[in-house]
Order: structure tokens, then C-alpha cells, then sequence
């Protein structure tokens, strides 16, 4: 969004409000549960009702409050709701620490993005613009038309102090031409995306690495501007910050860009995908961790996904347990798990050779009920 100086001004006021109110809600939820540990027998609750409760007699108490729209507020209460519900669900599950949601934590000035809400009775799109409630007009280049009228606006400003909005539409199916062709999807960190076709392999960009020694510059620009305990930032340390920003922005739209390009390249041409479910989480504790980040294989699939919902094709989620040891072919399995330095999959039963990544893109096809070519 294109935003002036008289809007931006009113945005980070509206933000303050909505930061208060968060923080509130954060004071309450910890004051209830001091109450609920020294009186189990009289338990309180901290849902969104009681909570509603309190910002309208705030409301009514705070002159500065009652300047912004309710509307924000009234979202941001919901949103600590469902992020405290989902906190004490895991709680109450008694999950590990390592995978609960953490209870909702004070948004401090400095550190949280600004980030709205407004329902349909909060916004009005009139001549291009995004009139909000609160009197705030915002010009909006669209990046493409709306199919239908949205339900909702989320407004949120980046870490470059750039303002984007998104908006809640129905989703809908673009179909695309029946190609009768079927792909597998192996996933790696040499190549991001190993296929059963060659023409649709996804060669690892390194955009990181590429990245990498600009990145350096600025951080050690950084560590030697950083401020002392107390101090302010000075103009250079703020500068400094504000480009190691815009760096980590552009790989991470450039990884989005080769993602999507790739996905969109793959449902045109297939009417089924058979992809490997492949959770990257643990490799970030191996020794590929940096180029397992670079390769940003989580984000692919997930653009994978929404691109075959987009366009109507069929995918198969594959578990990825002994994709490496099975022949695609008989579908014998080897004794022993094979080293990541043995490239070349054999098959002792039936004598068949492969690249060992397009023989795991085979066996994607085949635990998927699906014919490979």
C-alpha cells in the first residue's frame, strides 16, 4: 500500500491501542491464573467474553482509548482468545514443552510488527482505496483483482516498514486441461525437488548463499553500532538493521518466486502429484542445516499444495519411511538403510540401477496407487 505521512501517523496511533489492549488481555490472562494456583476451588475464566467485558469499560474510562476504531480491538481480544485456548489445550494435554504453544507474551513497542484486523463493518473499498474505520484512507496497489467482495482485511506492516493489506476472499477453482500425465516428488537438499521427470527436476537455486556475504557485511555493521544496555540506537545501528532487513526480505521472495514458478510448472503438466510428506524440522540440527534452510523445502511444498487446490488436480501425501530402500520396480527393500554418500540406488533383487532420488520419486508414484511412465 501507498501510505502518506497523515496515515502512517494514524496507523502506528491505532496500533498503540491495539497494543495496550493485548497487553491487557496478556495482564489478566496471568492475574487469572495466579487466582485459579491459590484458589482451585473458585476458578476463573479469561475467554473472550470477560475480556469484551473489559475493553468496553475501558472504553468508556479512556478518553485516548475511545479515539480508535472497536472494530481492531475488538479482533485483537479474539485472537488472544484462540491463541490462549489453544496455549491451555496443550496444557491441559499435557504435551511436551518442546511442543506446546507458549501463552500469549506482551507486545512491546519496539519489537512487535503492527498488525490489524477489520471485519466487513470495519473497511469499505471505494474508488481503489481502503477507507478504515477511524478515518483512515489507504491507497492499495493491487496485485490482482478480487474475484468476489472479501470479508475481511488484515493490514500489517513488515520489517522494512513497508504496509500491505490481505484480504479474505472465497477460495476459488481454477481447472486446467486434462493432461493424463501422473509425477512423483522426492525432496532433498542437493536438488530441492528430485521428480520422475526430468524436465521438472528443481535444481537447489542458493539464493542464501548468494546472499551471504552482503548479509555479513551488514551484521558485522551491526555488532559494531550495537548500542550499550540502556542507550538508544544511533542512526548508523538503525541503518544497519534496516538493510540486513531488506536482505533476508529479497531471498525470501526469491525463494517464493522459484517455489511458485516451479509448482505452477508441475500442476500444469500433471493431473496427479504423488509428493513426499517430508517434515524438514530435524535438519536443522544436522550439518546440513544452512543449506537445508537455503533450500527452503517446506515453503516449496506448501506452495505445491496451493497450487494443486488452485487448479483442481489430485495430490497424494506419501509417508517418506523406507522411500530410500525400495525398489520402485519389484519393490523389494534393502536390509540396511543406504549412506547418504551412495547416490546410485541397486536393486539385489531384480538388478535394476537409478540415481537413488528418481528411484524414491518412482516409489512416491507407486505407494500413491498411481502408474509411473
Amino acid at each position: 500500500m501507498r501510505v502518506s505521512s497523515t496515515a502512517n501517523a494514524l496507523l502506528l496511533a491505532e496500533w498503540d491501542r491495539c497494543r495496550w489492549v493485548w497487553n491487557e488481555c496478556v495482564a489478566r490472562s496471568r492475574a487469572v491464573c495466579a487466582h485459579n494456583r491459590a484458589h482451585p476451588e473458585d476458578k476463573q475464566t479469561c475467554g473472550p467474553v470477560p475480556l469484551s467485558a473489559m475493553l468496553t469499560e475501558a472504553r468508556a474510562r479512556i478518553p485516548w482509548l475511545r479515539e480508535g476504531a472497536s472494530v481492531p480491538q475488538q479482533q485483537l481480544i479474539r485472537d488472544f482468545g484462540r491463541s490462549r485456548a489453544k496455549a491451555m489445550k496443550d496444557i491441559q494435554a499435557r504435551l511436551p514443552m518442546q511442543h506446546r504453544a507458549g501463552m500469549p507474551k506482551w507486545k512491546k513497542k519496539r519489537d512487535a510488527a503492527p498488525t490489524f484486523e477489520y471485519t466487513r463493518r470495519g473497511f469499505r473499498l471505494k474508488d481503489g482505496r481502503l477507507h478504515l474505520a477511524g478515518g483512515i484512507v489507504l491507497r492499495v496497489v493491487w496485485s490482482r483483482d478480487l474475484p468476489s467482495a472479501p470479508s475481511s482485511v488484515r493490514v500489517y506492516q513488515d520489517s522494512l516498514g513497508h504496509w500491505y493489506a490481505g484480504f479474505v476472499v472465497p477460495a476459488q477453482t481454477r481447472p486446467l486441461p486434462e493432461t493424463g500425465a501422473v509425477i512423483g516428488v522426492d525432496w532433498g537438499v542437493t536438488e530441492t525437488a528430485t521428480t520422475t521427470s526430468d524436465a521438472h527436476d528443481l535444481p537447489h537455486a542458493q539464493h542464501g548463499k548468494n546472499a551471504a556475504q552482503r548479509l555479513a557485511k551488514y551484521q558485522r555493521m551491526m555488532s559494531r553500532r550495537k548500542p550499550g544496555r540502556g542507550q538508544a540506537a544511533s542512526a548508523g545501528y538503525r541503518e544497519a538493521k534496516r538493510q540486513t532487513a531488506k536482505v533476508h526480505k529479497k531471498v525470501a521472495r526469491q525463494r517464493q518466486d522459484t517455489g511458485r514458478k516451479w509448482a505452477k510448472a508441475v500442476v500444469r503438466d500433471h493431473d496427479a502429484v504423488a509428493v513426499e510428506d517430508f517434515r524438514p524440522k530435524f535438519l536443522a540440527k544436522s550439518t546440513m542445516a544452512r543449506k537445508a534452510a537455503d533450500a527452503a523445502i517446506s515453503m516449496t511444498k506448501t506452495a505445491l499444495l496451493e497450487m494443486a487446490r488452485k487448479h483442481g488436480r489430485t495430490v497424494h501425501l506419501v509417508h517418506p519411511a523406507h522411500t530410500t530402500m525400495d525398489c520402485a520396480d519389484c519393490g523389494a527393500r534393502t536390509k540396511h538403510a543406504l549412506p547418504l554418500s551412495e547416490r546410485t540406488y541397486t536393486c539385489t533383487a531384480c538388478g535394476v540401477s537409478r540415481p537413488r532420488d528418481k528411484n524414491s520419486a518412482r516409489v512416491m508414484l507407486v505407494r500413491a496407487g498411481l502408474r509411473p511412465g
